[in-house]
């Protein structure tokens, strides 16, 4: 009898080991099968992530998605749709990969980024022929600024249309970027500084200034370039054929007296949110007023010198590369021209029509630009 107690434990016992060995046994297989599908599921997640990179790259240049994105912030495919904020601002949908600037955006949704069309919180508003599409182009280097590519008109022209129209016509941008237009008219339009008061009363605005003189036959030479038979300068600078009296109703003549225009900007606007930009300067070395700029804005300086070089021919900088093409190239056949010869008694009269109103504007701005 005490023999069969003893077999009897012992099965008891080699039945309890062996279950906990199966126990065990399973527990590993599962654990096993569990991290091995796991494993796979993000291999696989991660080769279609890759597929998708290539096929992107493949099918869409990056020229074409810049020009799409930055340039052409107004232009959408028949398949891409907007929703509108409670915000203002408008969100970027899209059901198909057919429109260049699509995937893109689906790829910084996936990385949890949410691209919007946004009013402007910057505005270069003037002046014309001083340097705005330089200032523009230059301060477009920096990854954190988008812009509007051509002149909106919006605060001048187009204002009856809403902000509903103008946000339409804004780029879309992700969180941290700044959303910025440029309008060389709106500057001396009476009615825009209320207006763009009245869309944002923080927005920032940057004011590219020039000797008025050499301004205003710098626009006679654009506005001569459009028309063959145009009067000389000297004519349409001054009444009746003398130098004695100053034609003030001349477009040309009338935008050099920048004092007179800034005062409707400080009605509205401290002086704080004012930036001035020389456009000589702006020439002779962006680099440093490019930095004004991007101090301005709260940006990190990441345009310096080493994205321009100065062309002699021109007269010119341009840049080693821009946001739409990533070879050296300068601004455009428009940029530099050669100005007419002007009689230099015609040159020293404008010089001292304008003396009174550029040391107003010296005044105002708290900034001696030391024109002749």
């Amino acid at each position: 009898m005490l023999g069969i107690s003893i077999w009897c434990t012992n099965l008891n016992l080699s039945s309890r080991s062996l279950a906990i060995v199966l126990i065990v046994t399973l527990a590993l297989v599962y654990f096993s099968y569990s991290f091995n599908a796991c494993l796979l599921a993000s291999i696989s997640r991660t080769l279609q992530q890759s597929n998708l990179r290539n096929l992107l790259s493949l099918t869409t240049p990056p020229q074409s998605q810049d020009k799409t994105i930055a340039l052409n912030g107004s232009s959408t495919s028949s398949s891409s749709s907007s929703t509108t904020n409670r915000d203002g601002s408008e969100s970027f949908f899209s059901n198909s990969t057919s429109d260049g600037a699509s995937p893109k955006y689906q790829l910084l949704r996936q990385q949890g980024l949410r691209p919007l069309r946004n009013l402007p919180s910057t505005l270069i508003i003037g002046v014309k022929k001083s340097g705005t599409r330089a200032l523009l182009e230059f301060i477009r280097l920096h990854p954190d600024v988008r812009a509007a590519g051509s002149e909106v008109h919006f605060f001048d022209r187009h204002y009856q249309r809403g902000l509903r129209w103008y946000r339409h016509h804004m780029p879309y941008t992700i969180e941290g970027q700044i959303t910025m237009e440029k309008t060389p008219s709106y500057f001396v339009t009476k009615e825009v500084p209320q207006r763009v008061h009245h869309m944002n009363v923080s927005t920032k605005l940057l004011i590219v200034v020039r000797d008025p003189v050499t301004r205003a036959i710098s626009d006679y030479t654009q506005a001569a370039s459009k028309k063959a038979d145009m009067k000389r300068f000297e004519q349409l600078a001054f009444v009746n054929g003398s130098y004695s009296v100053v034609d003030t109703n001349w477009g040309p003549v009338k935008i050099g007296v920048y004092a007179r225009y800034l005062e409707r900007w400080l009605l509205y606007f401290p002086l704080s949110q004012l930036l001035f930009i020389s456009g000589e300067r702006l020439i002779m070395d962006p680099a440093y007023e490019i930095g004004r700029v991007q101090d301005f804005l709260g940006l990190k300086r990441v345009v310096t010198e080493k994205h321009f070089y100065f062309n002699a021919t021109k007269g010119f900088p341009c840049l080693f590369k821009s946001e739409a093409r990533s070879t050296p190239h300068c601004l455009g056949k428009t940029k530099g021209r050669n100005h007419p010869h002007i009689d230099p008694n015609a040159i020293e009269r404008l010089r001292e029509f304008y003396r009174p109103f550029n040391n107003k504007f010296y005044q105002l701005t708290g900034i001696n630009f030391a024109w002749p």
